[in-house]
């Protein structure tokens, strides 16, 4: 496939998903997912989850971020490009359209409640993504204790997320070097 079709491949995949699916990067996960790395094969499913870490420890929205990733992964800038523009496009057309009548239409009970059940469609979008992302993670003790840890740090105490990412991240750098020093003694 030359680097054209691939751009506008990664173009209307990305910018499907950023069109249909509501409830912001969380919920747009497992849609990415299915289609970049089970359909397209343009990223292992293993990189699915070093991708999405990525992105998430990285500045700006996870969706962005995660299809820059994988456009970047699957045809350098132009990739990064037209899959980062596909993915924000949707939602700057649907908002600029929306800001027009949205003020007026939420003065209806029927439009008040069709958004109140999106949101209940959006948490079960988002808990089907951390599902996904949780059988992939390893299954250790050490995982378990430091998804505790962080998880009491940024709910329990209000640590700052930034603060947890990098701590985690360095904390995980810390016990692979001593995991691969004990190896290396053996």
């Amino acid at each position: 496939m030359s680097k054209f079709k691939m751009c506008l491949s990664l173009f209307g995949t990305f910018f499907k998903i950023g069109a249909f699916t509501i409830g912001g990067g969380y919920a747009m996960l497992p849609l990415i997912q299915r289609e970049v790395a089970e359909k397209k094969k343009w990223i292992e499913e293993s990189t699915m989850l070093d991708i999405v870490a990525i992105a998430e420890s990285t500045p700006g929205p996870i969706a962005i971020n995660t299809a820059t990733f994988v456009g970047t992964r699957a045809c350098g800038f132009w990739g990064a490009f037209a899959s980062t523009l596909g993915t924000a496009l949707p939602s700057f057309i649907i908002i600029a359209c929306l800001s027009f009548v949205l003020e007026r239409a939420l003065e209806y009970e029927p439009v008040v409640f069709a958004f109140n059940g999106i949101r209940a469609g959006v948490i079960a979008l988002i808990v089907k993504a951390l599902w996904g992302m949780a059988k992939q993670c390893p299954k250790n003790l050490f995982s378990a204790i430091l998804a505790v840890l962080a998880f009491a740090l940024v709910l329990g105490f209000g640590v700052n997320v930034l603060f947890v990412i990098i701590g985690g991240a360095l904390i995980g750098l810390a016990a692979a070097i001593f995991a691969r020093g004990r190896e290396d003694k053996k």
